[in-house]
């Protein structure tokens, strides 16, 4: 599965990012594609972009001086979360490669769990709420115009993927590298070696876009499912799943980006993938119990 799935997230980040012109010319595309958004944190400034980032279009709409709400990148996040939840942290974003392949460097103690991780989860919420909606629709300058804070101060996706590269292949845009491009690569440094310690930081911490899409998993048609009668409750599945999670208790946590290393690890198969709707679920159960 871990290799399968590393070739899906490399195909997919390719594909994505399939204008290699933009890297040989400092550029970036401005086609018709550039229009609609892409599944994962894939920055709209990345030179090899072919679209949007669905957290970046949010904020370009709430930051204008009319005010209205993104129903388009609202309803694509709904669209994908509602269909397959957080398989697109797992699987689509280019990111979350970026901090899977740091994840494969050696370290003599890795960090399964920080001290007051329970709170720290809770970031990636504060993000969603101020610096990607609150911040870019109620902060405003003398033109009527907001800034898309999160992007603009906090990105490391977009640093990684567009600030950087840019800054190597332009320039102009090298020239003028300020402190808030030096305060955007910190971020990302910390962050990149943080990922060598401790399995994707951004996505348990900080990612608004996976705050969304976790909150899906309870509702999506994609599931994880127990066996009970073959679940033991070992807890193998704990011990292999990088997140921590105790699957065999709450196998489809809104913090699960779906990597399938539970279902490889079980070692009675008792753990499922399911494509089902949970609201006929519980209709169908409480016609059962009636019978």
């Amino acid at each position: 599965m871990s290799r399968r799935r590393a070739i899906i997230q490399i195909v997919f980040a390719a594909l994505s990012n399939a204008y290699y012109k933009g890297f040989l010319e400092g550029g970036i595309y401005r086609g018709a594609s550039k229009s609609a958004c892409l599944p994962g944190l894939n920055c709209y400034s990345c030179p090899g972009a072919l679209g949007s980032c669905p957290i970046g279009a949010m904020q370009a709409v709430l930051s204008e001086r009319s005010y209205n709400f993104s129903l388009f990148a609202t309803g694509f996040i709904m669209l994908f979360g509602a269909a397959i939840g957080r398989v697109v942290c797992g699987f689509l974003c280019p990111f979350g490669l970026v901090q899977d392949a740091l994840d494969k460097i050696p370290f003599k103690h890795k960090v399964r769990r920080v001290a007051g991780e329970k709170y720290l989860k809770l970031l990636k919420y504060f993000m969603l709420a101020v610096f990607v909606m609150i911040l870019p629709a109620f902060i405003k300058n003398d033109f009527g115009s907001g800034d898309p804070w999160f992007c603009k101060y906090i990105c490391p996706s977009g640093t990684f993927m567009a600030g950087w590269p840019l800054a190597m292949l332009n320039d102009g845009i090298r020239e003028a590298a300020d402190f808030l491009f030096a305060w955007k690569s910190l971020i990302l440094i910390a962050l990149l070696l943080l990922s060598i310690v401790i399995y994707r930081p951004f996505c348990r911490y900080l990612c608004p876009l996976g705050a969304i899409y976790g909150l899906c998993n309870k509702i999506s048609f994609y599931r994880f499912e127990i066996d009970q009668e073959k679940c033991t409750a070992c807890g193998t599945c704990r011990q292999v799943c990088k997140f921590n999670i105790d699957v065999y208790k709450n196998p489809n946590s809104i913090e699960c980006i779906r990597c399938g290393e539970c279902i490889r690890g079980c070692p009675t198969t008792a753990i499922k993938r399911r494509k089902t709707i949970p609201v006929r679920e519980e209709r169908n159960a409480g016609d059962v119990a009636e019978n």
